[in-house]
């Protein structure tokens, strides 16, 4: 997600600024690279191991980072429709049918009651920020039928991170804090205003003053959960990861953002967190493949 993410928002500086479309392309590739090896190997996970794999989807909290798959699969369409207009069609289309499966799942699974308030962490989101990334990848699907899955989808995805963002909220402020291997998925807390800001722009397909109260307030809840996750004994783990999709999605609505306001501090600040995010890609891949290679990722 965050290496399709980064792909995404260079392919966006380059055409904004003119930045070759190489870096754009070569993180692309990177994603797809990733992802084919990863959908494998959990794949022979599932296969061996059949009774983890549903123990985690039945996990009230593990549960919820199956919605990564699909928002993967989506922005790969994303990602490949630069090659291929009719393969990105096909993909998204699988995505979204796997996203509304997943989300009605999800949704169901919540109204059977007794849900442990201490459950409600910033990993809720990741199913509906799913729903809201069938809109950010499809805004321009030219099918007849895509203009009203994506309304759907936007209307979905917006209530449920409403509802969500309410809920885990109120854990934050009224419960223990997060443990220090979750306080980076904080920043997910972010991900449904700027998720939410693209999709609604790219089904629009204008920006307006409504769009822009989004990208500010998750410019804001950025700046606030910012010094909470990067600082000192918070120890690296693959949890780390939950970071790129959100900087990714700021830092796409900055440069999408500050296209529309013209303003240069605001193409300042969509500058500055492209950078962020291009830093944070490097950091996470250089010390995950340090674990891997050190044997550390896959123990136990």
């Amino acid at each position: 997600m965050g290496i399709a993410g980064l792909s995404i928002a260079w392919r966006q500086a380059s055409q904004q600024f003119g930045v070759t479309p190489l870096i754009s392309a070569a993180a692309g590739m990177l994603a797809v690279i990733v992802f084919l090896v990863l959908s494998a190997s959990y794949l022979v996970k599932a296969l061996k191991h059949p009774e983890a794999v549903v123990a985690e989807f039945r996990h009230p909290v593990a549960g919820n980072f199956f919605g990564t798959i699909t928002i993967a699969v989506l922005l790969l369409s994303s990602v490949v429709a630069q090659l291929s207009q009719p393969l990105a069609a096909a993909i998204w289309t699988v995505g979204t049918v796997a996203t509304i499966a997943l989300s009605f799942t999800i949704a169901s699974r919540l109204l059977q009651g007794k849900i442990d308030a201490g459950h409600a962490v910033p990993a809720w989101f990741i199913p509906g920020v799913a729903t809201l990334d069938i809109a950010v990848a499809g805004g321009t699907m030219p099918m007849p039928w895509a203009h009203e899955v994506n309304m759907f989808a936007l209307a979905v995805g917006t209530m449920i991170a409403l509802l969500f963002f309410t809920i885990i909220m109120s854990r934050m402020i009224h419960h223990e804090p997060l443990p220090a291997g979750m306080v980076p998925s904080l920043l997910i807390m972010m991900a449904p205003f700027e998720v939410g800001f693209l999709a609604y722009t790219n089904f629009t397909q204008r920006v307006d003053t409504f769009s822009g109260l989004l990208f500010y307030f998750g410019l804001f809840l950025f700046l606030t959960l910012a010094p909470k996750v990067f600082r000192k004994g918070i120890p690296f783990a693959s949890g780390w990861w939950a970071i790129s999709f959100p900087m990714a999605a700021l830092a796409s609505a900055a440069l999408k953002y500050s296209m529309f306001v013209q303003a240069w501090p605001v193409a300042l600040i969509a500058i500055i967190l492209l950078a962020m995010l291009s830093i944070a890609i490097v950091v996470l891949l250089v010390r995950t493949l340090h674990m891997l290679l050190s044997g550390r990722l896959l123990a136990g």
